[in-house]
């Protein structure tokens, strides 16, 4: 007899999932929002991963086959149609993207001579348009991790209030403040506040560290940028 009524009178555990179905229309539309912005951070997070290990990968290999074609022969047209045909097997890589645009550049030149100090900045002003075109497309996105770790606590933050607000009204309504009346709005609040730092604690994580490789790879391109036209200065061009 003492076990069963030790059964009935033991208070009944609070479920998170029944929380969250039971929860306030408000509260549930704050914890969809917070999920949302979770799993989108996640799908940024992998994609810019990858991304980021191709550019890596890609610009250290079209490295090596353009600076090996400065040790195998003297800077004329014909090294730089070579590195030209292998450059288009790295579509991911910033650094051969510039390249590239450098490379039409000149060859735009080429069909009236070879190119002189006016032309060389019109060399350099495509490098610069071509390395900010890529500087761009792998900021693409990067923005929302910022987005999600600035807002997501807030954002939480206005689903715990809104909880605890119910459990209040509860009180007032039922004149009684008990557990077992203010703990489910309570726990419903902390659930959002919960989702918000999970949602915002990666974002925060992830954008500080792909700024910080993306920074690197800005910075690479830029020094390509400037000994391929230090090239362009002392072989190919016109005095």
């Amino acid at each position: 007899m003492l076990s069963v009524f030790l059964q009935t009178s033991a208070p009944e555990q609070l479920n998170p999932w029944k929380l969250i179905v039971g929860a306030s229309p408000v509260v549930q539309l704050v914890m969809l929002i917070l999920v949302f912005m979770a799993v989108m951070c996640l799908y940024i997070i992998g994609a810019k991963w990858i991304r980021l290990k191709q550019v890596t990968d890609q610009s250290r290999a079209f490295l090596q086959v353009f600076w090996s074609e400065e040790k195998a022969r003297a800077w004329n047209a014909k090294a730089m149609n070579d590195i030209h045909a292998k450059a288009m097997d790295y579509d991911r890589s910033p650094i051969a993207t510039v390249f590239r645009a450098g490379y039409r550049e000149l060859a735009r030149i080429a069909r009236t001579g070879r190119p002189t100090k006016a032309d060389v900045e019109n060399v350099e002003r495509a490098l610069r348009r071509a390395q900010s075109a890529e500087l761009t497309r792998l900021e693409n996105k990067v923005s929302f991790l910022a987005t999600t770790a600035s807002t997501a606590p807030f954002i939480g933050l206005f689903g715990t209030v809104w909880g605890v607000m119910n459990s209040f009204i509860a009180i007032h309504g039922q004149k009684s403040a008990g557990l077992d009346v203010v703990a489910p709005g309570i726990a419903e609040a902390l659930i959002a506040t919960a989702l918000g730092l999970a949602a915002a604690i990666p974002a925060v994580m992830a954008y500080n560290y792909f700024v910080r490789r993306i920074r690197v790879v800005d910075s690479e391109t830029a020094a390509f940028a400037s000994d391929y036209l230090n090239i362009i200065r002392r072989h190919l061009l016109v005095e």
